[in-house]
């Protein structure tokens, strides 16, 4: 039995959320714009600007709690309409750089993630072809063990990788649906894709494979923006949406280009807002409604 998503979404049944809980890819984008070190309390002070001045606009707000959640909820930056995700994953990787592999943290504890408002939890997946599937379905099920604790619903994620053999071929579009498949089997409540071919190119080429991953996952599912140009994101939204996408949860393509402006809250009311209205908007009208889902 999938869990609902009602307060994960807009009135339409559409899901319109945000993400920041990156932590050190985070670090290192504010690092470009600055000489000195970048703090973990710098982290935290941007997690709530976000919060505080994009949540009114947004149907949910995925945070981590190494840096967010819990400046987030004790300054009641978050609005009442938008649904607090919490992030389950560990991300392991260099200072400053990208997450090369991910476990469920240990420091997560599902019942007070759940007793502080959070109304579903979330974990990434680094996929890989030539890696052992059944070590991946042991990770999701030790996720999904958190889930069915505390009764918050499962968002699975999957990033797409190159094989770790370099002399394995990689086509990034099949191995989406073939992730996809895979992740089909563990039932996640809400499943989170990249977008085919970047959202470049042929709109109705991202259209029908995102028709090919409706039909593989059985269930409703968002799109991210990493490896989304921003001017794209909007386009690349609707085009998933008309192949059956549920909606997005996204960061980069919402909020990237203000980090390190010198007022942040600003940026993000000039900047960020009127490209989230205007992405709730194509949802709205393209979404498949995570209801229509059985």
């Amino acid at each position: 039995m999938r869990a609902p998503l009602t307060k994960l979404a807009r009135p339409s049944g559409a899901l319109a959320m945000v993400a920041v809980d990156q932590r050190e890819a985070l670090r290192g984008m504010f690092a470009h714009h600055q000489s000195g070190p970048v703090s973990d309390s710098q982290l935290t002070q941007f997690k709530v600007d976000v919060a505080r001045e994009l949540s009114p606009f947004a149907s949910a707000l995925l945070v981590d709690q190494e840096f967010g959640i819990e400046a987030i909820v004790v300054q009641k930056a978050l609005t009442s309409n938008c649904g607090l995700i919490a992030a389950a994953d560990l991300l392991i990787g260099p200072a400053g750089g990208a997450a090369t592999d991910t476990a469920v943290d240990p420091a997560i504890d599902p019942i007070r993630m759940r007793d502080i408002g959070s109304v579903g939890l979330k974990f990434l997946v680094l996929w890989r072809s030539d890696e052992d599937p059944e070590t991946r379905a042991q990770l999701v099920e030790e996720f999904n063990q958190l889930c069915r604790a505390s009764g918050l619903p499962s968002i699975i994620e999957i990033i797409v990788k190159p094989p770790s053999d370099t002399s394995r071929a990689f086509d990034r579009e099949e191995e989406l649906i073939t992730a996809a498949i895979e992740a089909a089997q563990w039932k996640p409540d809400l499943y989170k894709a990249e977008v085919p071919f970047h959202g470049e190119g042929d709109l109705l080429s991202i259209t029908r494979n995102a028709e090919r991953i409706s039909d593989v996952i059985g269930g409703p599912w968002v799109v991210l923006s990493n490896g989304v140009k921003q001017p794209n994101f909007a386009n690349a939204v609707k085009a998933c949406a008309q192949g059956g996408a549920s909606g997005f949860l996204a960061g980069r393509a919402v909020w990237a280009d203000i980090v390190g402006a010198p007022d942040i809250p600003k940026a993000l009311r000039e900047v960020s807002r009127p490209r989230l209205e205007a992405l709730g908007e194509i949802v709205d009208s393209y979404a498949r409604p995570w209801t229509d889902w059985k």
